[in-house]
């Protein structure tokens, strides 16, 4: 029997969320409704409290007993793996549609449902974890650390409003995960602030910098991003959602690089 968005409940939500966005084995523990993952995006943060929390545990544990950029590198590794490279996907096909798409909307939207990787994806990727690493490794340990539990969960907060801001660019059975998320709510949006603010305002009330730069200069990259995909596509994929969180997460340690 189909189960409404009005009849599940908030557990349901997290744990749809968990499912969707990590590869870790939750779906073995609970199987929520169908109707919960249109919601994912309302927990988004949260799940990056989780892989934010993982991948700074093991920097900062692996610089104990490896050299500093090795354990960068691991981190870098263990976030793959807990994730499923999800998000580097959407960022690969997401420069590859725009990248070789031009201004034709649906070439950019078959590009991106393309499975192989073409020219723009390789050199993106490549230059987005070269800068990831280079970042972090720029850091001292516990700096890093902190930084990629506050980056995590506001990058993920900043493109959930993409939701929001756009319809989704495809029809519903044309969607990868085959589920279009649910408009924020109020209710959520508040959630959504929770989630993605409090890591970013410790990370500013610990280390004493300016809360504002670090929190405009990343809401400046989520917003232009915004323009170019809807000038382009006039909605958002789920592609286009990955790629605007790596980028602006990127934002996050460029912007505590210079501060």
């Amino acid at each position: 029997m189909e189960v409404s968005i009005g009849q599940t409940h908030f557990y349901d939500r997290i744990w749809a969320a968990l499912i969707f966005f990590t590869r870790l084995p939750f779906w073995r523990l609970y199987q929520p409704p169908k109707a919960c993952y249109e919601t994912v995006v309302e927990h988004w943060p949260l799940v990056g409290w989780l892989t934010g929390g993982v991948m700074a545990a093991t920097l900062y544990g692996a610089s104990m007993v490896l050299p500093y950029q090795v354990a960068v590198l691991v981190a870098i590794v263990m976030r793959l793996l807990l994730t499923g490279a999800l998000h580097e996907d959407g960022l690969a096909d997401f420069l590859d549609g725009f990248g070789g798409g031009g201004n034709n909307r649906q070439r950019i939207l078959d590009i991106m449902k393309d499975s192989h990787i073409g020219t723009y994806g390789v050199i993106g990727l490549v230059l987005y974890l070269l800068l990831l690493f280079f970042c972090l490794s720029s850091m001292s340990p516990e700096m890093a650390a902190l930084a990629i539990l506050a980056a995590d969960p506001y990058a993920k907060m900043l493109t959930a409003q993409l939701v929001s801001m756009m319809p989704y660019a495809r029809r519903e059975e044309e969607a990868k995960a085959k589920v279009i998320y649910r408009k924020i709510t109020l209710v959520s949006g508040i959630s959504l602030a929770v989630q993605g603010l409090l890591p970013i305002g410790l990370l500013v009330w610990y280390m004493g910098i300016a809360w504002e730069t670090l929190i405009f200069i990343p809401a400046l990259v989520m917003y232009f991003l915004y323009l170019l995909i809807w000038r382009r596509l006039h909605g958002y994929t789920g592609d286009c959602c990955g790629a605007v969180c790596l980028m602006v997460e990127l934002s996050v340690y460029l912007t505590l690089m210079v501060t």
